[in-house]
Order: C-alpha cells, then sequence, then structure tokens
C-alpha cells in the first residue's frame, strides 16, 4: 500500500488545517478569555500565511497530561479521514507537555499530516520545521525534569532546616499560622506524663512489674 503524501501547500489549494484550542481549568473555560486569545491567534497567522481554517476545536479544562481529550480526539480522527492536511496550535504546550506523547502523536498521525505551532513557528511541512520540533520537545523536557530536581533540592534542605514541608502534622503537634516560618511555629499540644520510677524491691509479681500512672496523669498515645 502507497504512503500517503506529506501535507503541503499546492497550487491547487491552500493547506486546510484545523485549529486546536486548550485550558486547563474550568476558572480559565468559564473566563475565554485564553480560549478567545487562541483563537484569534489562529485565525491570524491562517490568514497571514494563506491557510484554510476549517474547524476551531476546543478542549476546555482539560489537562494536556493525557492524549484522551474529546476535542483532540475529534480533530486527528478528521486528519486521519482527510477532511484536514494538517494541525495548528497557538503555542506547542496547547498540544502536548510531554516529549512521549508528542512522540506518539508524530508517530501515529504527523508524518503525513502537518502541525503547525504559532508561538514556536514550527511548520512540519519541511525538515527544518521537523527539525524544530524535536529540539523544542527535547528542551521542553530537560526543563521539566530540572524543575522537578531543583523542587526535590529545596525541599530537603527546608526539611534539614526543620521547616514546613507540607503535609499532616505529627501526633501531638498543631502548625501555626505561618506555615513557611522555621519549625518554633510547631508547639507540642501534648507532653508524656512522667513515669514512676521502679522500686525493684517490690517486684514480687508480674503485676508489679507495671507500676499504675500516678493519679491525674493522662496517658500518651504510642
Amino acid at each position: 500500500m502507497a504512503r500517503a503524501k506529506r501535507a503541503t501547500k499546492t497550487a491547487e489549494g491552500a493547506t486546510r488545517v484545523i485549529g486546536y484550542v486548550r485550558v486547563s481549568t474550568d476558572k480559565q473555560a468559564d473566563e475565554g478569555v485564553s480560549l478567545a486569545a487562541q483563537r484569534s491567534k489562529l485565525e491570524a497567522y491562517a490568514s497571514l500565511y494563506g491557510l484554510e481554517l476549517v474547524e476551531v476545536v476546543v478542549d476546555a479544562g482539560v489537562s494536556a497530561k493525557t492524549l484522551d481529550r474529546p476535542g483532540l480526539g475529534r480533530a486527528l480522527d478528521r486528519l486521519a479521514r482527510g477532511e484536514a492536511d494538517g494541525l495548528l496550535v497557538a503555542k506547542l504546550d496547547r498540544l502536548t507537555r510531554s516529549v512521549r506523547d508528542l512522540g506518539t502523536l508524530i508517530a501515529e498521525h504527523f508524518e503525513t499530516a502537518a502541525l503547525l505551532s504559532v508561538a514556536e513557528n514550527i511548520d512540519t511541512r519541511s525538515a527544518a520545521g521537523r527539525l524544530v520540533l524535536n529540539v523544542l520537545a527535547s528542551v521542553a523536557q530537560w526543563e521539566r525534569e530540572a524543575i522537578g530536581e531543583r523542587t526535590s533540592a529545596a525541599m530537603a534542605h527546608m526539611a534539614e532546616e526543620g521547616r514546613f514541608t507540607g503535609g499532616e502534622a505529627p501526633y501531638g503537634y498543631a502548625l501555626g499560622q505561618c506555615r513557611h516560618e522555621p519549625a518554633q511555629v510547631v508547639r507540642p499540644v501534648e507532653t508524656a506524663a512522667p513515669r514512676p520510677r521502679r522500686d525493684p524491691r517490690r517486684a514480687r509479681g508480674p503485676r508489679s512489674a507495671c507500676p499504675e500512672p500516678p493519679r491525674g496523669a493522662r496517658p500518651t498515645r504510642r
């Protein structure tokens, strides 16, 4: 079976593209500011480069952590059916933040269809565009991993200084109002009752080995 030709702009007409816009939170989706800004960029880019914007597909309040998104799925299905020649996004992270997912998309969808990004000036209809796409994806992955390493190192340093790093306070302690301050804001709310010293002369049986606590003492949780 012959392999389909890569999408290019020809004399027969403008390259047909599907616009894809996405915001991660419901608040952004309700306000619509980011969605409107992305749509405006896609329309301006299509007009500038003579692209035919077939449709703008929206994923509102959907994270980029997975490719299982209703809007993205519909856009990719239209590409697979040949209803458009490429996918246009305002920025690459609107499509995905994962190098692995990007590799999956390239292998399964963008070997023949084009991927275009406004912010990064990516156009995979050319070899140079495909090179830029792969380099940017690798740099983005490195940046995320570097941020994770710096965060882990900072948390470890805070723990060594006795500062609060999150989570629940241990039993017997309560957190103060300013959690970013050193650990003196963590105050004990319960202290162990002192145990009376055992008199060895009274150790005459199994019960005498466990002396009764003094009257009024409060036992601590073990």
